[in-house]
């Protein structure tokens, strides 16, 4: 299964740099500057090139990063989806009830009745780890079921 596409969309989510917008949906959004966080609750929708996530709740967290010509940049540092969580892209969808993306460290744990639907395959487990750097994908926690069906 191909986790690359979720994580590039998650990182692009958190940085906007990249060269495709982002479009967030929410009930509320909350700014608190002294905690560097921003929170968006309620039926939360983030959106980018037919890629979504939808949660209860999306918290950003930033950190502010010196630069080499000693002025600094404020970077995401993670991403917590709480409630609900579905993330869609165009070959998968991944449920559960929490999400983080650690956005530096490239990892995405997805936990709570974990689902990984692509196409008619199916893994179910307790947790989901994917590290893009390494590109290795853990199922843990309890058993872990799957139902793999060719194309």
């Amino acid at each position: 299964m191909k986790f690359v596409t979720i994580l590039a969309f998650l990182l692009a989510l958190a940085v906007p740099a990249l060269a495709q917008s982002v479009e967030i949906e929410a009930g509320e959004m909350e700014i608190l500057e002294t905690e560097q966080k921003a929170i968006f609750r309620g039926a939360v929708v983030a959106k980018r090139a037919g890629d979504v996530i939808k949660a209860n709740q999306m918290t950003v967290t930033y950190v502010d990063v010196k630069q080499k010509d000693g002025s600094t940049k404020t970077d995401v540092d993670k991403m917590v989806c709480v409630g609900n969580i579905s993330i869609t892209t165009d070959s998968q969808v991944i449920t559960g009830e929490r999400a983080t993306f650690f956005v530096r460290n490239n990892e995405l744990i997805v936990s709570g009745n974990v689902k990984v639907t692509q196409g008619k395959t199916v893994l179910r487990g307790a947790e989901l780890s994917v590290n893009l750097k390494t590109k290795r994908t853990t199922m843990k926690g309890g058993r872990v079921k799957g139902v793999f069906i060719p194309k």
